[in-house]
């Protein structure tokens, strides 16, 4: 058992890393504009498509011109969203005329796919036509993630240019995201996911005869059929995994046999979800021309990462301890000495299962091949955590990495403190202003999770909705404000979120959770691109050191700790503590 687990965390760790690099010197070259074989088959669809929208790629924008043009593109593109689903029964491809879409849970979703969130407060397959899941959905994939990533390359045109008004064109930024990087991976993985048994199909839901008959009430008659969903899964499946979106075709997610139907589509779509922010990493290094750097907060990344998964599958490998005092009293038959299978396919297993569950959050993914409200206590407080670090241990396409880069600088600051000495990151002084931006940063989802779970535990309408009582219904209602602000869509799904009052209160939570972290980072990118570059002297503190890795990861803790362990011992570990209780 020890080889089979640590050999199949190595071989997916060892696969990421190697994929890394070269996609990562391939993004810094989309988005440096060099040449490349691609320019051929992409670059007239991409004059076309300028010429079309009446874009001047060659005029660069200020940073407050960068975010009017990003805020504007994600509310237009919202509202479309929201209109399609209000509108989705007069609309084509529709063939089991699934009905309007609330106007709340609409609002909600239409904010969740603009933010790259993806929280689903919904069941795909009875509420949402194939147009929607398409047009509406699947369009936001691509182009939140493709969002992000224009943020990050803004922020690293800050720290490469000296005496610059303008941080890039956001528009520009946009299109050769979609086109060159997430529309042919996007294409590609499709075809792989189809040879692997994942539907796309515009067919209508198949009627499958029952090979037994079902009595049914009244006596007199029976239930000899069931309907199965399907759909154009595949297409979807791949860009939310690729784009750290996350939302589901189905219900169940990638738990789903028809989006995830075997062990090498589950390590694919595992790998997907990294493969671009680990890829970025590379991106970073070769932009600001010091690869160390990208290989510095790439190895963060994946220490932080390999602990949580460690300290997952301990809690989730040794099963619950109530059930294992009780085979061992009365009857084995009621141990759990192969671990905590409770909420997971037996397809694959625990260590695929914990392996996805702290990928999936790490990254700001939210998709799923178990339910983590099933996980135990501790098991389930690790996810938990990694949204609430700030979703930098990877992260989502381009947030992970600025989000990231927040936290180094704030590492830098402390460790300029302790010397009485101005800090510098990458060539440039960390001055008032941008300290000032990194604190707001931080700030704002510890804020909204904080604030939004106590408004839930305080209200009727925010109860009610919990499964269960105690301090695991804490922790379902912990986790989606956590969840909503830290744009992973990933949920505890005990809890009945698709009411007035979630939907609602989580949608505003997750704008914020988006836009109100870009707006300081892009204002930060600015003052950067306007400062001069200083040189390295014998006081700077090197940035690509083993010492920096550990200082980085020190600081990402400290600021976690200090904002949610209060919260968190009122929710999960109290849980353990009461569980153990009961031996």
């Amino acid at each position: 058992m020890f080889i089979n687990t640590y050999s199949q965390i190595s071989l997916y760790l060892i696969t990421l890393l190697l994929l890394a690099k070269p996609l990562g010197v391939y993004m810094a070259n989309v988005y440096e504009n060099n040449p490349m074989l691609l320019n051929r088959l992409f670059a007239p669809v991409e004059l076309a498509l300028y010429r079309l929208s009446g874009i001047k790629a060659a005029e660069e924008m200020t940073w407050k011109q960068y975010v009017a043009a990003l805020l504007w593109f994600n509310f237009f593109g919202g509202l479309a969203v929201f209109i399609v689903q209000i509108a989705q029964a007069y609309l084509p491809l529709n063939p089991q005329q699934l009905a309007n879409v609330s106007f709340d849970s609409a609002f909600n979703t239409a904010v969740s796919f603009v933010t790259n969130t993806n929280w689903q407060g919904y069941s795909g397959e009875t509420t949402m036509s194939y147009f929607t899941q398409m047009l509406g959905l699947s369009v936001q994939n691509f182009v939140s993630a493709a969002t992000g990533m224009a943020v990050l390359v803004a922020m690293i045109r800050g720290f490469q240019r000296t005496h610059a008004t303008t941080i890039g064109n956001f528009w520009v930024d946009l299109t050769r995201g979609v086109l060159y990087i997430l529309l042919p991976l996007a294409l590609v993985f499709s075809f792989i996911l189809v040879s692997q048994g994942v539907v796309q199909t515009f067919k209508p839901y198949l009627t499958i005869p029952m090979v037994e008959q079902v009595q049914a009430s009244p006596p007199t008659q029976q239930t000899s059929s069931q309907t199965i969903a399907v759909g154009p899964a595949a297409s979807q499946v791949a860009i939310k995994q690729l784009g750290t979106n996350g939302g589901g075709f189905f219900n169940a997610n990638s738990a789903h046999p028809f989006e995830n139907p075997t062990p090498l589509s589950n390590f694919l779509e595992l790998l997907a979800i990294l493969l671009i922010p680990a890829a970025l990493c590379h991106s970073f290094g070769t932009m600001v021309n010091d690869p160390r750097q990208g290989w510095t907060i790439l190895t963060t990344m994946t220490l932080v990462l390999l602990g949580a998964l460690l300290v997952t599958l301990h809690y989730e490998q040794a099963g619950n301890p109530l059930l294992n005092a009780l085979g061992v009293d009365q009857t084995s038959s009621l141990t759990q000495s192969g671990g905590n299978m409770e909420g997971k396919e037996t397809r694959f297993g625990i260590v695929n299962s914990v392996l996805w569950a702290t990928t999936t959050t790490a990254a700001s993914n939210g998709s799923v091949n178990a339910m983590h409200d099933s996980f135990m206590p501790l098991g389930g407080m690790v996810p938990l955590c990694l949204i609430q670090l700030g979703e930098v241990i990877f992260g989502g396409v381009g947030s992970g990495l600025y989000g990231m880069l927040i936290f180094a600088i704030i590492a830098v600051f402390v460790a300029g403190l302790m010397i009485g000495r101005t800090p510098e990151y990458l060539g440039k002084k960390m001055e008032a202003f941008e300290i000032k931006m990194a604190a707001i940063v931080i700030l704002i989802p510890a804020f909204f999770i904080l604030m939004g779970t106590a408004l839930a535990v305080l209200s009727d309408a925010g109860k009610i909705a919990t499964a269960n009582p105690g301090a695991h219904g804490f922790s379902e209602i912990l986790y989606a404000f956590s969840s909503a602000a830290g744009n992973n869509g990933s949920a505890f799904a005990g809890l009945s979120a698709n009411s007035p009052f979630y939907n609602i209160v989580l949608g505003i939570i997750m704008l914020f959770g988006r836009f109100g972290i870009i707006l300081p980072v892009l204002a930060m990118a600015g003052s950067l691109a306007a400062k001069k570059s200083v040189p390295a002297t014998v006081g700077t503190l090197p940035t690509h050191t083993p010492l920096f890795v550990l200082l980085l990861i020190a600081t990402i803790l400290l600021v976690g700790a200090l904002t949610f362990v209060p919260a968190l011992a009122l929710g999960p570990i109290v849980e353990h503590l009461q569980m153990l209780n009961q031996l």
